[in-house]
């Protein structure tokens, strides 16, 4: 586990959620940080994990389902790659 990511759940409140279904299982809780409330997304079998503001959980009410489906399809990493062909 990654300090950022220890850090974050020192923040947790309340107990994760898991979402699952046949291919993945995600755990969802909120966290606060010193500049707010964020949502962290862990999937742990990948131990892969991200954490967003209220601004960037809306922007997700704007995608389309091909826009899900494109990030789906590309599992092995993000959608548009860092600048510097890196990892987030």
């Amino acid at each position: 586990m990654t300090d950022a990511l220890t850090e974050l759940l020192n923040g947790a409140v309340g107990e994760p959620i898991t979402v699952a279904n046949e291919f993945t299982e995600v755990m969802v809780r909120r966290v606060d940080t010193r500049n707010g409330s964020r949502l962290l997304i862990h999937a742990p079998k990948s131990g892969r994990w991200i954490s967003l503001d209220a601004l960037e959980v809306e922007a997700l009410t704007r995608q389309n389902a091909r826009t899900l489906t494109a990030m789906v399809g590309n599992a092995a990493g993000p959608l548009l790659p860092d600048d510097d062909g890196g990892q987030p």
